[in-house]
């Protein structure tokens, strides 16, 4: 016998325990929801998780929509499998984030006071070291890809005061450390070339190039992204004309491929 879904709702309370409902009859009744564990979701969540990156890069509303129905869903079928076990479930979940807010925004719920939101993020990292954080950068995820993984260290770092104090500074250290690598990985002959210490070099200047976009405000990853997508068009552009010619674009010349390249870049 076919379930009757819950009705559509019209609050934020209804319709998230509309959500609940929902997930519990596909926990009891659905081959596939019945199997999951937290494993087994674990990197379809992270999939849902770049697919709302995409949405947001692309500035399309209703796509971000969806994906965060998406992933809304992951966090609620989390919930429901832990509740199977008694280890908590969704309220717990709930309230405990409301918990950490309340406990980490002293300026609104307490007497704190602070002038911007630099105050703000240096008592955040104070108050999750009383909290139990043996380090500033505990919080970090080891698994982070390594370019965010660089800015969230230079954020937490910055918010205990450990940071420069003039972007000027910043572009001196990445000059130095361009200059550090060019030492080690420009020998004319290769054979004699330290690989592992101008890997070192290189990873030191990217460091400092993330380090000086965080103090223009731009997001090193977001950038890299935009540029990665720009590329991808401007390609396809090229591959696209080249056939359009009846050409391979191994067959062509670099010069020749520039042509079409130069075309799209002012498309």
């Amino acid at each position: 016998m076919a379930i009757i879904p819950p009705p559509h709702a019209s609050t934020p309370a209804t319709a998230f325990e509309r959500l609940l409902t929902i997930m519990d009859d596909l926990r009891l009744n659905c081959p596939w929801d019945k199997k999951q564990t937290l494993e087994s979701l674990r990197h379809l969540t992270i999939e849902e998780v770049y697919e709302l990156s995409d949405s947001i890069l692309s500035a399309d509303m209703p796509e971000i929509k969806k994906e965060l129905g998406d992933i809304m869903l992951h966090l609620v079928f989390y919930a429901r499998i832990a509740s199977e076990t008694n280890d908590f479930n969704i309220a717990d979940v709930l309230n405990g984030i409301c918990e950490k807010l309340i406990n980490r925004h002293p300026h609104i719920y307490s007497d704190v006071e602070v002038n911007d939101e630099n105050d703000v993020k240096r008592n955040w990292e104070q108050i999750k070291l009383k909290e139990g954080n043996k380090s500033v950068l505990g919080g970090v995820p080891a698994s982070l890809p390594a370019l965010v993984k660089a800015s969230r260290i230079q954020e937490k770092a910055r918010g205990v005061g450990f940071d420069w104090e003039e972007k000027s500074q910043v572009w001196a250290k990445v000059e130095e450390e361009m200059q550090e690598f060019r030492n080690e990985f420009n020998a004319e002959d290769e054979s004699t070339i330290d690989h592992e210490r101008a890997e070192g070099e290189f990873g030191d200047l990217l460091f400092s190039l993330i380090n000086y976009a965080r103090f223009i405000n731009i997001n090193p990853e977001d950038a890299l992204e935009k540029t990665n997508r720009k590329f991808i068009k401007r390609f396809q552009y090229l591959e696209s004309k080249a056939a359009e010619n009846g050409k391979k674009l191994h067959d062509m010349s670099l010069n020749e491929m520039d042509i079409f390249w130069n075309e799209a870049k002012k498309i």
